[in-house]
């Protein structure tokens, strides 16, 4: 016998015939993790919805606390077009947060190379040996003594946006609801939500915006 179904769908933002945009809700994971009880994810749930879809389909992914825009292909040469645009850095992604406190400037660079903490993973830290990562933030407003950011990452590396926020060499400023950077009792969720994508299409050369309103 097979893997069951997901129980749930995916709400789809974009539906080209060769890769879908779908919205990811915070809590689910983009691949399969080990184990059964970590078999519902993204990519299964889109294989679910569209039962012709071949392929690696994986393109991209989010972190399973964050939300928002990912894309999946249908097709082996749709996942491998579109993981070149994303390798490439063919895509402008920006990303909506809110971050504890009030920020002290309302626009910059955050320029500080990261790798994984071997002994704290999955956790990621700021060192002098790690990847170079960039990230260009701007204050969208206040919210109650906290921050509302737009985030533009410039590199892709893994919780760049949650480390580059938290660290004082940084923003010095976690996102609400961060698990691994910040407190949890400051909200429901890690408030981490991709909510822009924009890249020419591998096959029609359009430009495609896509977008998805942050529920918080």
């Amino acid at each position: 016998m097979g893997d069951p179904a997901p129980a749930q769908s995916l709400r789809i933002v974009l539906d080209t015939g060769r890769y879908v945009v779908v919205d990811k809700p915070s809590g689910l994971l983009s691949v399969p993790g080990k184990g059964p009880e970590k078999a519902d994810c993204v990519r299964a749930r889109v294989a679910a919805m569209y039962p012709k879809a071949s392929g690696p389909m994986t393109v991209h992914r989010l972190d399973q606390d964050t939300s928002g825009l990912i894309v999946v292909g249908l097709d082996a040469d749709a996942q491998r077009a579109m993981s070149q645009v994303f390798e490439h850095r063919k895509v402008t992604k920006r990303y909506i947060a809110v971050v504890e406190g009030e920020l002290a400037e309302h626009a910059g660079l955050i320029d500080l190379p990261l790798r994984i903490d071997w002994p704290n993973r999955p956790k990621h830290v700021v060192a002098e040996d790690g990847r170079a990562s960039q990230t260009r933030y701007r204050v969208l407003g206040t919210e109650s003594g906290n921050t509302r950011v737009e985030f533009t990452p410039l590199t892709g590396r893994g919780h760049q946006l949650r480390v580059h926020a938290a660290d004082p060499r940084g923003l010095n400023a976690p996102i609400l609801g961060d698990p691994l950077y910040g407190d949890t009792s400051k909200a429901p969720r890690l408030l981490l939500h991709a909510w822009s994508l924009e890249y020419a299409d591998p096959f029609t050369g359009e430009l495609r915006h896509v977008v998805s309103e942050p529920g918080f």
